[in-house]
C-alpha cells in the first residue's frame, strides 16, 4: 500500500515547511496524486519486465508471460515454466533468468514480501539479493508498494534533475550530493520524490 493521498499532502506541507523552495514549487505545480502499487511477488516481477523497454512494450509482454505460464501472478507458475517459454514471451535470457530467481525465493520463503524487515536499509538488502532487483527497483517497490514514506531514490536521474529545478541550483546533483541535501527532509524523503516525478510532468523545461 503506497502512500495515500492524506500522508502525501501532510509530508509535501511539512516539507515546505523545512524548505521554502517546496513551497514555492508545490504552489507552481500542485500536489501529485498518489501511486500505490499491490504489495508482493507480482510488483516485483513486473518491475523486472519492464527494466529497459517502454511502457507499451512491458505491457505486450507481461500479456504474453501471463499466457505463456498459465497465469504469471503465481510465481509456482513462474518457477515451474521453462527458459524457452519465458523467452517466447519477449523475456531475454537474462531476464528469463532473473523471473525464475525471483519466484523461486518467494516460494522458498527466502524472500517474505509479507514480512520484510521494518528497517529501510534491511529491506533494500533482502530485496537486492534477489538477481536482476537493484537497488532504485527496491526503493521504488518500498515507495509505492509498502508506503514507506522516507525511502530515497537518490540515484533516480529524473530526482536529482528535478531537485536540483526546485532548489535553484546551477548543476544538477550527483547522487552523494542529493542524499546530503535531503537529510533535513527526514522522514518526508519518500514524498519529495513522488513530488520531484510530479514536478518533471507538471512543469515541463
Amino acid at each position: 500500500m503506497g502512500i495515500d493521498g492524506e500522508r502525501l499532502h501532510a509530508s509535501l506541507d511539512a516539507l515546505a515547511a523545512i524548505e521554502p523552495a517546496f513551497a514555492t514549487a508545490l504552489a507552481r505545480a500542485g500536489y501529485p496524486e498518489p501511486r500505490i502499487s499491490e504489495r508482493g511477488f507480482v510488483t516485483l516481477l513486473r518491475a523486472i519486465v519492464g527494466q529497459q523497454v517502454s511502457i507499451k512494450a512491458a505491457a505486450s509482454i507481461w500479456a504474453k508471460l501471463d499466457t505463456a505460464t498459465g497465469g504469471a501472478a503465481d510465481p509456482a507458475n513462474v518457477a515451474s515454466a521453462s527458459p524457452e517459454a519465458l523467452r517466447g514471451a519477449g523475456l531475454s535470457g537474462q531476464k528469463a533468468s532473473y523471473a525464475k530467481s525471483l519466484a523461486e525465493q518467494v516460494l522458498s520463503g527466502r524472500l517474505d514480501l509479507d514480512q520484510l524487515p521494518d528497517d529501510d536499509e534491511e529491506a533494500i538488502a533482502m530485496l537486492v539479493a534477489v538477481k536482476g532487483i537493484g537497488r532504485w527497483s527496491a526503493e521504488i517497490y518500498l515507495l509505492f508498494a509498502e508506503g514507506r514514506g522516507d525511502v530515497w531514490p537518490a540515484g533516480d536521474l529524473a530526482v536529482q534533475i528535478e531537485i536540483g529545478r526546485i532548489l535553484g541550483l546551477p548543476d544538477r546533483p550527483s547522487e552523494k550530493a542529493i542524499r546530503l541535501l535531503a537529510e533535513p527532509w527526514r522522514p518526508h524523503r519518500g514524498a519529495a520524490a513522488v513530488f520531484a516525478w510530479h514536478h518533471r510532468r507538471a512543469i515541463p523545461i
